[in-house]
């Protein structure tokens, strides 16, 4: 890796875990400190790196700086001294003493109990993923608000006024008991589920694929598998579906960058490791009888990392959407499922239904439908899906696809 991709990597990958191991230092009521803190490692890197001037170990050296940059503020700051020490597990006069722990072992504890302190059924349900995306998992506002479909002083208002309430509340970074679980787990699931999203499609950035948070993602995610508390069927059938999609990583992408579809795609790219372990979870998902957008979505995952000629696969897909849509309806599983429907009985039947729908989206797949159907209609969609059109590879795909037509 590049120098100058160096820090912006090194940002994504142990900014959210500097941040989880202070913030369960200094406890939401002071978790300004840790923000603080952590943005001013990442700083003074930027600064020191400067001309090619990088450390042996770059992590190492962020861990260290992170660790001095906490004892120097418990050691010299007076005011916080005789404040708010009383309120802290530790002594600021020992604070030179202090042992902050940053090993692979204290990050997993410390990133597992932020993610359920954070998820707390006094906020809103929004404040509790945006909060969790913000701290935990290092997304900028701008990345938030695409998430959110919403606006950065929106964002910032939700995030200051939940902030607040934790610091009203006193809420604790620990770990909760198994009936907070139960209510807390769910808010969790989806941040997890949003972040690999943001990794895999991309909507807040121009990069096709940021590979770094969708492996963060699994990486939380197979820490509530690993956890006896949180083994539960629904983390399990997440984990499946992270794993199916990251399987068809290697095809998604061309040497220049650009998306392949999937129609396109070379099933011999496709990670056969990683289908095996997301059918294994698959299969640990099952048990019991609660069925989650999760398993649902894991399973259409699973069918699509099957041969192009397996038996009654489109039909399936199409099932499954059927299933999944009438669990928790959403525009995307729509669109998706007229994409299935047109593969399993044909573009005609598939056109009345994608009529029904909205979006730019929603233009890309009736120019795709009525390619070789009506082309001058298929022509017709596709340009107004190249004006509504919010990514570059949007774009690049969808003058791919004119190109074809003309």
């Amino acid at each position: 890796m590049q120098n100058h991709q160096l820090l912006p990597h090194l940002y994504r990958t142990e900014y959210r875990k500097i941040i989880a191991v202070l913030a369960r230092l200094f406890g939401f009521e002071h978790i300004q400190i840790a923000e603080d803190l952590t943005s001013d490692t990442f700083l003074l890197a930027s600064e020191t790196w400067a001309n090619d001037k990088l450390p042996p170990n770059p992590t190492a050296w962020l861990y260290t700086v992170a660790k001095n940059k906490a004892k120097d503020y418990l050691k010299h700051n007076t005011v916080f001294e005789q404040k708010v020490s009383q309120h802290l597990r530790i002594e600021t006069a020992r604070a030179e003493e202090l042992n902050i722990d940053l090993s692979e072992a204290n990050i997993n504890d410390s990133q597992l109990q932020m993610m359920f302190a954070i998820c707390q059924p006094i906020i809103a349900v929004e404040a509790q993923i945006g909060l969790a995306l913000r701290i935990l998992c290092g997304f900028s506002i701008d990345e938030i608000a695409d998430a959110f479909l919403s606006n950065k002083e929106t964002i910032n208002k939700r995030l200051f006024r939940a902030k607040e309430k934790l610091r009203e509340q006193q809420v604790k970074i620990e770990f909760p008991d198994s009936k907070e679980i139960n209510k807390r787990l769910e808010a969790v699931l989806i941040t997890l589920y949003l972040l690999f999203n943001e990794g895999y499609y991309s909507v807040s950035s121009n990069t096709n694929l940021r590979k770094d948070l969708c492996l963060e993602a699994m990486r939380l995610t197979y820490l509530l598998v690993e956890n006896r508390a949180t083994d539960l069927p629904q983390v399990n059938a997440l984990f499946s579906l992270m794993c199916f999609h990251a399987s068809r990583f290697e095809a998604r992408i061309d040497k220049n960058g650009e998306i392949i579809i999937y129609d396109e795609q070379d099933s011999n790219l496709w990670n056969d490791e990683l289908i095996s372990r997301g059918t294994h979870y698959l299969i640990r998902a099952s048990k019991g009888d609660q069925l989650t957008r999760y398993h649902l979505e894991a399973a259409i995952a699973y069918w699509h990392t099957q041969k192009a000629d397996s038996a009654n696969k489109w039909e399936n897909i199409l099932q499954l959407y059927n299933k999944l849509l009438i669990l928790e309806y959403s525009p995307m599983a729509a669109l998706n499922r007229t994409y299935a429907l047109a593969k399993a009985e044909g573009k005609k039947k598939a056109i009345i239904e994608a009529e029904k729908l909205t979006g730019h989206l929603y233009h890309s797949l009736l120019g795709y439908l009525y390619t070789d159907v009506d082309n001058d209609k298929a022509l017709e969609h596709l340009q107004t899906a190249l004006k509504m059109a919010k990514t570059s590879a949007e774009k690049t795909q969808i003058r791919k696809n004119i190109k074809k037509l003309n």
